[in-house]
């Protein structure tokens, strides 16, 4: 039922036309709907999947030396799973944003390492970035890498950090002291057995996913672990961001047209006062605001991905306009999904009370909306000449 006419927009080829054909048949036969009871289990599992028939080499360039990420792929793709199963696109959302500091800035022996690891699903990845005192504001991060003879010692607490305690390794941001600020980070492998990274905490949320407190005492490094070069951590987090956070306004899509898709469903089939739902007048406003704000979001992904895969450096507005807009439009079209279907969208396990639970994470993680507010509003106030 879903409408798939976005794919003839010109911001598709015809292989990302074949990509969403080939991925929705694939889900719709191997991926359930969210399994909510042995989450680590269930992650690695779709890990392994996924890996196995080959989805998660979109998630890393390859060996070639002229293939990049495709974000367009990325967002059908999270967008398509994100249809069929919240827990299905975190994992490969995950995997994608764990490995792309090393796929993008990593040296050849960082990528051979581990990519063809992480894209066959025989390795998880994680993203170790947020603090309890700096979540947005990455510039102040207090975890501190220290040279210390061919290596470095790193000290400090990460939280909030999607993987884990399932990761087989992280990528950790930590200050090395370069210049003040910013300028002063860098990024580091951090391999999960380490016995100086500790898993202190696992961090329960309403949509279950692997989440994690980190810890990392006199927890010591090589010096080929480090990615690019000192000083450069900031730089690499925000052109991975950069490159993902358009795809969390994919997912958002995702979950938008699963609800647009159920409540036609549910307005078609359920009757009152002796009409479908769907003769109501108040009820066709409501599926015409949600048909709008999905095509709207749907245009801002896409630009954003089209953006870059047509070579941009940096898509930091574009990438905060597709994020913000999308995941907000998507609260309110799960919203009113909920609020046709009644009494049985507050049921638990209803797959549009599922949506509701997924969405809400979506407007805070990877830079929480009112942070994409203050980069998008920094970026037209750049323009105005002085």
């Amino acid at each position: 039922m879903t409408d798939k006419s976005f794919l003839h927009w010109p911001f598709f080829e015809p292989r990302h036309r074949e990509l969403a054909g080939q991925l929705e048949a694939w889900a719709a036969a191997n991926i359930a709907e969210n399994d909510h009871g042995d989450i680590d289990q269930a992650c690695r599992r779709l890990v392994s999947v996924l890996g196995r028939d080959g989805w998660l080499k979109f998630s890393a360039p390859g060996e070639g030396d002229n293939e990049r990420i495709d974000v367009r792929a990325l967002a059908l793709i999270r967008e398509t799973l994100a249809r069929h199963s919240g827990l299905a696109d975190f994992v490969f959302a995950m995997q994608g944003l764990g490995a792309g500091p090393v796929s993008l800035f990593g040296s050849v022996d960082q990528r051979n390492a581990w990519l063809p690891k992480t894209r066959a699903g025989k390795a998880i990845a994680a993203f170790a970035l947020s603090e309890p005192a700096s979540g947005s504001d990455v510039a102040n991060i207090a975890t501190a890498a220290r040279r210390d003879g061919n290596g470095f010692v790193l000290d400090g607490e990460k939280t909030w950090i999607s993987n884990g305690g399932i990761a087989d390794f992280y990528i950790v941001f930590a200050r090395t002291g370069e210049e003040p600020g910013a300028r002063g980070l860098s990024a580091f492998i951090v391999e999960a057995d380490n016995p100086g990274l500790a898993i202190t905490e696992r961090l329960e949320v309403m949509a279950p996913h692997p989440l994690a407190r980190l810890r990392f005492d006199s927890c010591r490094v090589p010096a080929s672990s480090i990615i690019g070069s000192a000083g450069e951590g900031f730089k690499i987090a925000m052109a991975t961001l950069d490159v993902f956070r358009t795809t969390v306004g994919a997912a958002a899509l995702g979950f938008a047209r699963r609800a647009l898709d159920e409540t036609l469903r549910r307005a078609a089939n359920r009757h009152l006062f002796g009409a479908p739902l769907a003769e109501l007048q108040m009820v066709q406003g409501h599926i015409a605001e949600m048909a709008v704000e999905i095509d709207a979001a749907a245009l801002l992904v896409y630009r954003a991905a089209w953006t870059k895969d047509m070579g941009a450096a940096r898509v930091t507005r574009e990438a905060a306009m597709a994020k913000l807009f999308a995941t907000e439009s998507a609260q309110r079209v799960i919203d009113a999904a909920v609020q046709i279907h009644g009494g049985d969208g507050v049921r638990s396990g209803h797959p549009v009370e599922n949506l509701y639970r997924e969405i809400r994470a979506l407007r805070i993680y990877e830079g929480a909306s009112d942070v994409q507010k203050v980069v998008i509003a920094r970026s037209v106030l750049s323009t105005v000449e002085h």
